[in-house]
């Protein structure tokens, strides 16, 4: 099973971070790969837990699969925990936590953000079709979301 995991300082809260990694709906704007997104069920399990059942289409060029996950925002803990339901992966497991850091010295809020990624293709030929392409993607997500942090929360002076 090949995985990926980054940890990333960025110059955001860890609560605005959490807040965009669960807004799934607007991923096909700037996660790399992500067509379209479609949720199926929104329900709150808890008190500040929120259980997604989420339909995403990836591809690239001639090649396009959907797969469905189940996704977990945990407010509480600051944490998101995707489970595979059905598609092209054998297994597919997806994590995210979100921690608070000190202020910069601009006194702008600060954290760490830490994405981890398993993943296993059914089809060992769609493996050799899709892997590199889907390795390159993963490696970029980190990079996507702290982008698409800056668009919406504003950029950080460096």
């Amino acid at each position: 099973m090949k995985s990926f995991r980054t940890r990333r300082h960025v110059s955001h809260s860890a609560a605005d971070m959490f807040a965009l990694v669960c807004n799934v709906e607007e991923y096909p704007k700037f996660v790399p790969l992500c067509e379209a997104i479609r949720v199926r069920r929104r329900t709150e399990t808890a008190p500040g837990v929120i259980e997604l059942v989420a339909e995403m289409q990836v591809g690239f060029k001639a090649i396009c699969e959907r797969y469905a996950s189940r996704v977990i925002c945990d407010s509480n803990a600051l944490e998101v925990k995707v489970g595979y339901i059905d598609g092209p992966f054998r297994k597919l497991d997806n994590r995210w936590t979100f921690r608070d850091e000190a202020p910069g010295p601009d006194g702008r809020p600060r954290s760490m953000i830490e994405f981890f990624i398993a993943y296993e293709f059914k089809s060992m030929a769609l493996g050799l079709v899709m892997g590199a392409m889907f390795d390159r993607a993963f490696q970029k997500y980190a990079d996507a979301f702290v982008a698409r942090a800056d668009q919406v929360y504003g950029r950080a002076r460096q």
